[in-house]
């Protein structure tokens, strides 16, 4: 089959498109998925790069990808639910390629009238925004939770699912993303590369956090006591400090093949709205590292050398 390929660790030019590459291997509970689409995500290109080989080390050669859409090629002789020619969409590894082989478990039918390119944007974003308001920071109906890079494909799921909970939704962005984040039908928005709108900013029950650093670490003091503060990227060390009875979490976005299915019929009938900003061939998956890691782009879709979409 063709899949890109990582030889070593390195920057984008490391992905290498390649033809000949030995098929996924399957078992009884496996469903083979001829793909459409895979998505760029930001783990793709921290485990690229080497940055996270500590924690997540790469056996090479290897294939990167965490999203996966496509129809169904084979099953496994236990898989009962799914069957050649189904529509599908799964959270998964190794999905830069051409064939995906996936747990049946973790696989969910697409609903008819979602894109099946789009769908795979889907199952990375929805699983983590949602595991960190719901799982993560713990959000309940009532409460007020702000939400960090709100505009953001994470950010976005986040504020989906807390309000569907019926929380109160701030949305926090870049003051000159104010307008574009009241969009989103929150119920506030907060300007977090404003220091003096963080100082004067009264306290929440839980912040949901996509963006990390510096700002992180100023948004913790305004979380309320035994508040939580759950979040996705990396914080300062020191940021525990800045408010002592605050539970602060981490998520790690587990497969949900419901959850997937639930956003997805959210795409379908116009709930939840994803942008896109790039559609590009598999091939081009170095170019789109290199666009993606600078930012500004928008979610970017690797399309399958054969897809239609």
């Amino acid at each position: 089959m063709r899949a890109v390929v990582l030889h070593e660790y390195g920057g984008p030019g490391k992905l290498k498109f390649e033809d000949n590459v030995p098929a996924p291997q399957m078992s009884g509970n496996t469903v083979l998925i001829a793909a459409a689409a895979a998505s760029v995500n930001p783990i793709d290109w921290k485990l690229r790069s080497g940055m996270m080989q500590k924690n997540y080390p790469l056996s090479f050669p290897a294939i990167l990808g965490r999203d996966v859409s496509g129809v169904v090629r084979a099953v496994g002789a236990n898989v009962k639910h799914f069957k050649a020619g189904d529509r599908v969409l799964a959270l998964s590894n190794k999905t830069y390629a051409e064939l995906v082989a996936v747990d049946d478990s973790d696989v969910t039918h697409l609903p008819d009238g979602v894109d099946m390119a789009v769908a795979a944007a889907i199952p990375l974003i929805s699983l983590t925004g949602d595991q960190l308001v719901r799982l993560t920071t713990n959000v309940k109906k009532g409460q007020v939770v702000l939400i960090t890079g709100a505009l953001g494909s994470v950010g976005r799921a986040a504020v989906h699912t807390a309000k569907k909970i019926g929380a109160q939704v701030i949305a926090g962005v870049r003051g000159k993303e104010l307008d574009d984040a009241r969009s989103l039908g929150v119920s506030d928005a907060l300007a977090i590369d404003d220091d003096q709108a963080i100082e004067n900013f009264r306290l929440v029950d839980a912040i949901a956090d996509t963006v990390g650093g510096e700002v992180a670490a100023k948004l913790i003091a305004r979380v309320k006591q035994g508040g939580s503060f759950g979040y996705t990227a990396m914080l300062p060390e020191s940021a525990a400090a800045k408010n002592p009875t605050v539970k602060i979490p981490r998520v790690g976005a587990r497969p949900d093949a419901s959850k997937v299915r639930e956003f997805a019929d959210d795409v379908r009938d116009g709930k939840f709205v994803l942008p896109i900003g790039r559609r590009m061939p598999l091939r081009d998956a170095a170019e789109e590292h290199a666009l993606g890691e600078k930012g500004g782009i928008g979610k970017i879709l690797l399309l399958a050398p054969d897809s239609k979409e």
